[in-house]
């Protein structure tokens, strides 16, 4: 039986890597789509807005596909969805005009956000902010009281399988609130970024983050997409973001192929890209997951 609403967060919370599907664009946004997706074989599905259409019409027919086409094997309503949005972290005053995009996002019913071209501690705590309601005060005197108002909680409740004033209680970032269910990352794919990772990664209400290797390489002159072993600046990069997530207790988020999983896992990676089915059969075996998919 699910002890959560957000299967990723249960399984972190036991310390199992998650694996995630779904691509960066061009994510198909249907009720169809949703129900076929309810049985997927991954832990929560990536939906890409950084780049693809932000679409919320699309996002809310999916998601009620994915409750009609659910519950999952491991008893959730649905599989964990959470959404690249499309503004860069690049700074407070951009995330918080821009802040209206995660209103939009949350008010369907989606289980996390992730934030892209994460640049400063200013622009991460603005978008922890943003993703609060009010009433929570945890941490307040660190990244400022929530500004996201009431509204939503009529569309995304019913989605979440609660009623509205369950819902108020429990949409707050975890691990920042032990029953929280909303799960926050951030992806560091600039100079910037690295350079100021350490203040990034030690926002409350963070619960995962990312090397953006793609970006963060072309940033550096490289056009291919690198893969590791990345050239020596990304490596340092890689080096020093892992550390300051492993000091914030923060799930470090990578990709792995069935070759290299368990030295992932191993190294304490918790977080598993790759889109690939089979790397989550070996990663899942090599872990001892009880968990049914």
């Amino acid at each position: 039986m699910a002890k959560r609403i957000n299967r990723a967060i249960e399984l972190l919370e036991a310390d199992q890597a998650i694996y995630y599907d779904g691509p960066h664009t061009g994510h198909v946004l249907t009720y169809e789509q949703g129900r076929k997706d309810a049985r997927t074989w991954a832990d929560y599905i990536n939906v890409g807005m950084e780049h693809g259409a932000f679409d919320m019409t699309g996002l809310a027919e999916y998601m009620r596909g994915l409750v009609d086409g659910g519950p999952t094997a491991s008893g959730h309503r649905t599989p964990a969805i959470i959404v690249e949005a499309p503004v860069n972290g690049t700074d407070g005053p951009n995330v918080a005009f821009n802040a209206w995009q995660f209103r939009q996002i949350l008010g369907r019913g989606v289980h996390g956000i992730l934030l892209c071209q994460a640049e400063s501690g200013e622009a991460v705590r603005e978008f922890v902010r943003a993703c609060r309601f009010p009433h929570h005060k945890a941490a307040a005197d660190k990244i400022g009281i929530g500004s996201r108002g009431r509204g939503s909680e009529p569309t995304a409740a019913p989605v979440w399988g609660i009623d509205q004033q369950e819902y108020f209680a429990r949409c707050e970032p975890w691990p920042l609130a032990a029953d929280g269910e909303l799960l926050l990352g951030v992806k560091i794919e600039s100079p910037p970024g690295v350079a100021h990772c350490e203040e990034i990664l030690s926002t409350p209400g963070l619960g995962f983050a990312e090397l953006g290797p793609g970006d963060l390489g072309l940033a550096l002159g490289y056009t291919s997409l690198q893969r590791r072993p990345y050239p020596a600046e990304m490596e340092e990069a890689r080096a020093r973001i892992f550390a300051a997530c492993r000091k914030n207790k923060l799930a470090f988020l990578e990709g792995a192929t069935p070759e290299t999983i368990a030295q992932r896992l191993d190294e304490g990676v918790r977080v598993i890209s790759g889109h690939n089915a089979e790397v989550a059969k070996i990663g899942r075996a090599h872990q001892k997951r009880t968990m049914p998919v």
